[in-house]
């Protein structure tokens, strides 16, 4: 079901716009020649229009029952923000060069998350492609972008779009994100594009006045749900199954993360998301190339990536916060907020064998059992991190790692989610320890809402019992001090850390054992008294063996038995990494780990 204005070529462009309670709608032509011209619904409420002399870059809003003129809800481009009128883009049009691009299996990526308005200075699209060859060069195989959709003003972490299927007029529209993909596929980097389908953002919320895009039946922090299960939901679910579609489609984009999906509040028989996860699956067959979706919750429910005949919903893969928080609170020490649950040792261990820490036990922060086991899902259907926008951004200062644990700390957090048995996951600038915050921010136009989101944040925080307060969201320095410091990399321990995680991935990417995701031949073994992990992958003969020491005091290991190891591949205490020198093998420098290969038997 085509929505939106689709060009056909010739000058010819078909209008579509669901608006099922309308009494007449109209498409409003703005320039180069203002008129307007009716539109005709069909039993669906959809209303159609095909209309003459309408050529790519034609402006245009919808005009409902002869008084409101909206914004396309399906806009492919908002060249004057989120009030201004659409603009018909011709999709076809861009010069393609990646015919060749097979796709990157997903078990195979090492995933970097980017928001473009800080990744560089000029903070737009086509700045990310001078910096791709570096990514390659660390290693990186998978640039997700954090979400692109239209958002007011100029600054914005994205969750607060409100054109799905608009790329950010500031960050270089249409041209700019097939261009950027383009020049990953040649470089041999795929794409993740987060979307955002469980709420829009307050400014630019125009959906209501076309129909029952939203529901009273649930609450949700951003105001009311998204329509997924009430009346006229069919053509709900239409919209943001052919906003996914149109992304793999228009964008050749290889993946879609799909935010905070437990905000998707939806007690259908057939839920949205397995609806999503066939359509896609179908696209993917008709196309012959992979497409995933990989899904953002805090449920801890498998049933998010277990097959529909297991009675999944069959989503490919998601982020596992839990690897994050054990990892985080061991090496910080904090454990208020959502931190409260963890901070044991055996969490670390649990989260490397099984992916979720909770899975059906009590949380003291939610007050209740949480969760369910993940021990039976494969390795490759987990991404783990040490940082990323939320676990950095929601923090009073937008403090990154590099600023929380020592040069030794930063270097086994790389180690644990390089080496684990997932799919390893990197923030932006975290490769050489970048020196800047990433803080919130916004740019909305209207200062009632600014204040609102300034009260929001410290509220946010009082759980943390941080006493400072956070950056003001709305000021542009707040912005400007969050982009990331690219002259950081050529210097001291920044130099050191980009080419100790160079090195990591490397040994991770060209070795056979631990390239591969996999849960089922490995061996987790915690010793709580000393917080050393050992870890075996592959066969127990001929494997890999790597020992983590969480301490941050040295461990003699005489005492231990972890088998016959044979050559010491990698030691992050070697001075070649700014490590104090290596102990082994009678002992494990404090906040370090090695790498051996397990001698035949």
């Amino acid at each position: 079901m085509r929505i939106g204005a689709t060009y056909l070529g010739g000058g010819r462009t078909e209008f579509s716009v669901w608006a099922p309670l309308a009494g007449s709608v109209s498409v409003k032509i703005v320039s180069p020649a203002e008129r307007l011209v009716s539109m005709e619904s069909d039993a669906s409420g959809y209303w159609r229009a095909g209309v003459e002399n309408t050529f790519p870059g034609t402006l245009y809003f919808f005009r409902i029952n002869d008084r409101l003129e909206r914004p396309d809800p399906a806009s492919r481009f908002q060249p004057q923000g989120v009030h201004g009128p659409s603009q018909v883009v011709d999709h076809q049009s861009f010069s393609w060069e990646d015919g060749a691009w097979e796709g990157i299996p997903l078990s195979e990526m090492i995933q970097y998350e980017v928001h473009v308005g800080t990744f560089t200075p000029e903070g737009t699209l086509e700045a990310v492609t001078p910096r791709l060859k570096s990514l390659k060069e660390t290693g990186i195989n998978a640039v997700e972008l954090m979400p692109v959709a239209q958002f007011p003003g100029g600054r914005n972490w994205g969750y607060d779009g409100v054109y799905p299927f608009a790329v950010q007029n500031s960050y270089g529209g249409p041209d700019g994100l097939k261009a950027l993909v383009n020049a990953c596929h040649l470089a041999g980097i795929s794409v993740i594009l987060d979307v955002v389908y469980n709420h829009l953002g307050p400014e630019g919320n125009y959906l209501s006045d076309f129909g029952p895009y939203f529901t009273g039946k649930y609450n949700t922090p951003w105001g009311p749900a998204l329509n997924f299960d009430d009346a006229h939901s069919d053509e709900v679910r239409n919209f943001f199954i052919e906003n996914a579609l149109h992304w793999f489609r228009d964008y050749h984009i290889d993946a879609l993360r799909l935010d905070a999906v437990h905000a998707i509040n939806d007690a259908s028989a057939r839920p949205f998301l397995s609806e999503l996860a066939d359509r896609v699956g179908e696209f993917r067959a008709a196309k012959g190339k992979p497409h995933w979706l990989i899904a953002e919750s805090d449920l801890n429910d498998v049933r998010i990536i277990s097959p529909p005949d297991q009675g999944g919903f069959g989503l490919d893969a998601q982020w596992c916060d839990d690897f994050h928080h054990s990892l985080h609170t061991l090496l910080t020490g904090e454990i208020r907020g959502y931190y409260m649950d963890f901070g044991a040792f055996d969490h670390v261990v649990k989260s490397l064998r099984e992916g979720f820490v909770y899975s059906g036990q009590h949380s003291r922060y939610r007050k209740r059992r949480h969760g369910n086991s993940s021990k039976d899902r494969p390795a490759g259907q987990f991404i783990v991190y040490s940082q990323n926008h939320d676990h950095v951004g929601n923090r009073n200062d937008g403090a990154r790692l590099s600023s929380l644990v020592p040069f030794e700390g930063l270097k086994l957090a790389a180690g644990l989610v390089i080496l684990s048995p997932y799919i390893p996951m990197l923030f932006m600038g975290e490769e050489y320890g970048d020196s800047s915050p990433f803080c919130y921010f916004v740019s909305h136009s209207d200062a009632g809402l600014n204040e609102a989101v300034r009260n929001g944040r410290r509220e946010e925080f009082k759980a943390f019992g941080w006493k400072e307060s956070p950056p003001d969201p709305e000021a542009e320095s707040t912005f400007l001090r969050s982009k990331i410091r690219w002259e950081d990399r050529e210097t001291g321990n920044h130099r050191v850390l980009l080419e100790f995680y160079r090195a990591l991935i490397a040994l991770r990417t060209q070795d056979p054992v631990l390239s591969k995701p996999d849960k089922v031949s490995m061996d987790v073994r915690g010793h709580e008294m000393d917080r050393l992990i050992a870890v075996r992958r592959g066969p127990a003969n001929s494997g890999v063996l790597c020992l983590f020491n969480l301490n941050p005091k040295d461990v003699g290991i005489g005492s231990y038995d972890f088998g016959e190891w044979g050559e010491k591949r990698f030691d992050s205490s070697d001075s070649a990494w700014g490590g104090p020198g290596s102990l082994l093998p009678g002992g494990i420098r404090g906040f370090s780990f090695a790498v051996f290969k397990i001698r035949n038997g």
